[in-house]
Parts: C-alpha cells; sequence; structure tokens
C-alpha cells in the first residue's frame, strides 16, 4: 500500500514546495501533471520544501490522460473537490493490497469540469463553509492525506521522535 498526491497543472511553486515537503515526510509519492506554472528550480518550491527533495519520489507526466494511463485496476483513485457529496473521512484507506492517489486540481480553478462529471463518483470533498471557494492546496493535501495515514495507523512512520537535548544546545 502506498499512497500518492497527484496534482493537477498547479500553479504555485510555493504550495508545491509544501506539498513536496510533506511527501517527504510521510513517504508518499507526488506526481505533477502538466504544464506547471512554474519551473521545478523555483527559488520559493525549492525554499517551501527546504532540503528534502532528495526524500521525496517525484513522477511527472505530460497530461491527464497519461497520469490515468499509469493507474492500475487495483488503484484506488479519489478526485478532491468541494462538489461531492461524499467526505474524505467517509473512505476506507486500509486495504493492504491497494494504492491510494488523490488527485486535487489547479489552485485557480480545480480539476476540468468535464472530467468531474464523467468521474462524480471518485469525488471526495473537505468540509466547509459557503463563504470560502477553497481551502489552500498545501493544506487541503494535508488534511486528506493525514486521514489516510490515521486509518492506516501511520505505516511505516515513526509515532514518536525523541530529541536529543544535547544536540539543542549548540
Amino acid at each position: 500500500m502506498t499512497n500518492h498526491v497527484v496534482l493537477f497543472e498547479p500553479l504555485m511553486p510555493a504550495n508545491t514546495g509544501n506539498i513536496a515537503r510533506s511527501c517527504a515526510g510521510t513517504n508518499t509519492v507526488l506526481h505533477l501533471i502538466e504544464p506547471l506554472g512554474f519551473l521545478l528550480d523555483d527559488k520559493h518550491m525549492k525554499r517551501a520544501g527546504l532540503d528534502y527533495w532528495d526524500d521525496v519520489k517525484i513522477e511527472m507526466h505530460d497530461d491527464l490522460p497519461s497520469f490515468l494511463a499509469t493507474l492500475k485496476p487495483a488503484d484506488e483513485l479519489y478526485l478532491i473537490s468541494k462538489f461531492s457529496s461524499k467526505t474524505y473521512s467517509d473512505v476506507d484507506y486500509t486495504d493492504t493490497n491497494k494504492d491510494y492517489y488523490f488527485l486535487f486540481g489547479k489552485e485557480t480553478t480545480g480539476l476540468p469540469e468535464t472530467f468531474m462529471k464523467e468521474n462524480e463518483d471518485l469525488a471526495l470533498r473537505i468540509p466547509m463553509g459557503d463563504h470560502i471557494r477553497a481551502f489552500n492546496l498545501s493544506n487541503s493535501v494535508a488534511i486528506v492525506l493525514f486521514e489516510a495515514l490515521r486509518q492506516q495507523k501511520f505505516a511505516g512512520l515513526e509515532t514518536t521522535h525523541h530529541y536529543d537535548h544535547d544536540k539543542l544546545k549548540d
């Protein structure tokens, strides 16, 4: 079982950098669907990801159809959208024989409307008040990803962290 975060045509380098850092810290694969709204060596993205870039597995895809072609029949794909009656916490993410893919749309327009209409049964939403359009992309990824990880009992992740207080004095 592996978790995957998929970003459709992300525009903001700092969001992608923050998401990459979350992926590095949770052993989650990050998929980027082109075109990107920035260069991969953008200083804001690099700064947001800090020095964790070597620890994140990134897969690039030319477009949405080429990403979809990589999915296997056992994979579970979820489209994160505010247009769904089902919430991200309504799903069971514990089947160890599946990989879980969470597809997030572009910061400004989300996922393509036609694609969403064709795949409404795959859509999940994060509950929010109707006075905002959407949550920040990086925060949305963290919300959904950590629900999956919580249900998976944080498998493969250290659940306690011990500090060497002597090192903190230096």
